[in-house]
């Protein structure tokens, strides 16, 4: 073989393994920028980094998951949040989502005030949120209360019926997986049921009687389960304050010595699409340069970001929007 052709032949295998390497590169660049994606967009940024309010806003269904409580153990733990404002617009969401994030947030109020301003909407769940506050403020038109618990199933036993289907079981006891939506459900397990939702009800009813410094009197005018405008629930004692985030500041400055005039700084987590979204890109990437291996643990990240449910007892109000 001519020196030429050696010559050749190295400098495609050179080449190979420059493209392989420069892959490698773009690879771990990539997964790395995503690591300091997920890693730091909960709030470190520089503006963090002075005096200022931090503003929480709290939106959506509340299941407690890890990045909102991580987000507020990171708040409590600020010494440049001189306080906390937590914005809420929810309908709430599971009991013990709504339990953990009111433990926690009752843990930041040891250490820096809390306000909890409300939107549209603070209601069930989302009103224990708020119960973890020193102070509740709230619009005028804005809906708070729902103090109950809700535990549905569907039954849909006669629809297979009808189609002459059966499912069959063999269980432990009679209560075991009921109900289930494939029988009717016996007086039983309703019992059961009632019993849980009994508990988890007079457990909420406790912290609002607790928190807003009701008597038994005062706590069965706004128990049973419906929703207040702020106005109906200002003398109802659910609200101590119409207004919205400048009337919170001003609390804040008045009541509990924070600095007029500091800036009120948003704490923000990466939403779950915007994970899924990093997650995807990496993964795309990984598998165009043949890491397949890499490329299928970024795909069970996603898939597993894409799962989750609302399961459980619920603490959720099920309005209609106004169209």
């Amino acid at each position: 073989m001519s020196a030429p052709t050696d010559y050749l032949i190295d400098r495609r295998r050179m080449r190979r393994k420059l493209a392989w390497w420069r892959a490698a590169a773009l690879v771990a660049f990539g997964a790395a920028g995503l690591f300091a994606a997920t890693k730091f967009s909960d709030g470190d940024s520089a503006d963090k980094l002075t005096p200022h309010i931090a503003r929480l806003s709290l939106q959506g269904m509340i299941t407690g998951d890890r990045d909102t409580i991580d987000l507020i153990k990171k708040i409590g733990d600020s010494n440049q949040a001189r306080a906390l404002l937590l914005t809420i617009e929810s309908p709430g969401g599971t009991t013990t989502g709504s339990e953990k994030l009111y433990e926690e947030l009752r843990r930041v109020s040891e250490k820096k005030p809390v306000v909890a301003v409300v939107g549209t909407l603070a209601a069930s769940g989302a009103y224990i949120a708020a119960l973890a506050a020193d102070e509740i403020v709230a619009r005028g038109n804005s809906l708070v209360g729902s103090i109950g618990v809700l535990f549905q199933f569907p039954n849909f036993y006669k629809l297979l019926d009808s189609w002459g289907v059966k499912v069959e079981e063999v269980k432990s006891s009679p209560l075991k997986a009921t109900p289930n939506g494939y029988e009717p459900t016996s007086e039983a397990a309703k019992a059961a049921i009632a019993s849980l939702v009994s508990d988890s009800y007079a457990w909420f009813k406790n912290l609002v009687k607790e928190r807003r410094n009701l008597s038994d009197e005062e706590l069965a005018k706004v128990s049973d389960g419906r929703v207040f405008t702020a106005r109906q629930g200002l003398p109802l004692k659910l609200v101590d304050k119409i207004g919205g985030e400048r009337e919170a500041v001003a609390w804040l400055e008045t009541n509990k010595n924070i600095a007029k005039d500091l800036p009120v700084r948003d704490w923000k987590k990466k939403t779950s699409l915007e994970r899924l979204n990093l997650v995807e890109s990496a993964a795309k990437m990984a598998r165009a340069v043949g890491f397949d291996s890499f490329a299928g643990a970024l795909e069970q990240v996603a898939r597993a970001e894409r799962g989750g449910s609302l399961d459980g007892l619920l603490a959720i109000w099920q309005g209609f929007d106004a169209q």
